[in-house]
């Protein structure tokens, strides 16, 4: 281990899509001494398995900050497109012109659309456009769509991205503004004291002001260093990815999209199977099976590739942003939807971080929900 300690105003920890839009976020808010601590390419990352939705429309179900939060980081996303790409020279591919979630059942649509009607309700003034559409509309505007398709419904709000090359250009631009990234330094340890903390990783030991915890399912572990709760747990997610195809899908669905460069993604399911990491053949036949229904020529296309990966889930689902009062200076980050909220983290969030103080409007995400011990994993 090294013994040199490296001074830092703020270390990150967690190299993923919510670490990095995070120092994004605060390089530009004038922090000059970030360091983000990673793991490995071996490590239990959501974001390697992300299926890249900015996605508005199914999100708040129980929790209305949470709506107008997720509003909030859909507005600034074609503002933080902008500018990434061009501080990173590296083209995301955001296509935000709306999104569906379709059904093969009436029962099933008008639920869903009880239900976005009720948020709105509570929503108020702060309620956004949601569209119900049966099955001729969704002809005129996806033509492949499937007769097993009864209808759908769209939000002009929500679109997806290259994830790939979201994540690629947040390491450009965060190395643009002198962000120390490591590798490879998966911390084991956080000691606070009076406004530093010490952190000792798998190589070194340095001092930061600040702390900010992003480590994803990591952040179980780490939270109670600093005097905070992070009762999250994994929740499988299993994707298949075709071959490149013709362009017939200008829009991304809740469940499956077509990427710019041609190929289709197909997910993701949602199960509860601990860390294990594995496909399986039942979970990806239907997959297949629901994806062919939507949409008949995927039927002749050919998989190439198919996975698993652990999304980050809270007891109820919903985020979970704090601040340590036992140990001030240490903030908790944590969420599932990584690519969604980046524009949110980095241009709103980063700012509070930057200003050492999470403001009112962040309270309803506070660990403090799960005091019933009943509710915490």
């Amino acid at each position: 281990m090294r013994s040199a300690r490296t001074e830092a105003d703020i270390a990150i920890i967690g190299g993923g899509i919510v670490g990095m839009s995070l120092a994004y976020g605060l390089a530009r808010e004038g922090q000059r001494r970030i360091i983000v601590l990673d793991e490995d390419d071996l490590s239990l990352r959501a974001s390697r398995g992300n299926f890249a939705l900015v996605w508005l429309q199914s999100k708040g179900f129980g929790m209305h900050a949470y709506a107008r939060w997720t509003r909030r980081s859909v507005d600034l996303w074609r503002q933080f497109a902008t500018t990434l790409e061009y501080e990173a020279g590296t083209n995301i591919a955001l296509e935000q012109k709306g999104g569906f979630v379709l059904f093969f059942d009436e029962a099933a649509l008008d639920e869903r659309m009880r239900k976005l009607d009720c948020l709105m309700d509570g929503l108020g003034r702060d309620r956004f456009q949601v569209e119900a559409m049966d099955h001729a509309a969704l002809v005129k505007m996806m033509p492949a769509i499937g007769p097993d398709v009864v209808g759908g419904v769209y939000c002009p709000l929500d679109g997806h991205v290259n994830v790939l090359r979201l994540y690629r250009a947040l390491h450009e631009a965060c190395r643009g503004w002198g962000v120390d990234y490591r590798p490879r330094e998966g911390v084991t340890s956080i000691k606070s004291g009076h406004r530093t903390f010490k952190l000792t990783t798998s190589r070194s030991q340095l001092s930061a002001n600040r702390v900010v915890l992003a480590a994803g399912l990591g952040n179980s572990r780490l939270a109670s260093m600093v005097g905070l709760t992070a009762p999250v747990r994994p929740q499988r997610g299993q994707i298949i990815v075709t071959e490149k195809l013709e362009r017939f899908l200008d829009y991304p669905l809740g469940t499956l999209r077509q990427t710019d460069e041609g190929s289709v993604m197909i997910g993701a399911s949602k199960e509860e199977a601990g860390f294990d990491t594995g496909t399986t053949a039942e979970i990806l036949s239907s997959l297949a099976d629901s994806a062919v229904r939507m949409f008949p020529l995927l039927g002749r296309a050919r998989v190439v590739r198919s996975w698993s990966a652990l999304r980050v889930m809270t007891p109820d689902s919903f985020p979970i942003y704090e601040a340590s009062c036992d140990a001030p200076g240490a903030f908790l980050v944590t969420c599932h939807s990584g690519v969604t909220l980046a524009a949110g983290h980095a241009l709103d969030l980063a700012q509070c971080l930057d200003a050492d103080h999470l403001p009112a409007r962040f309270d309803a995400f506070s660990s403090r929900r799960f005091a019933d011990v009943s509710q915490v994993v």
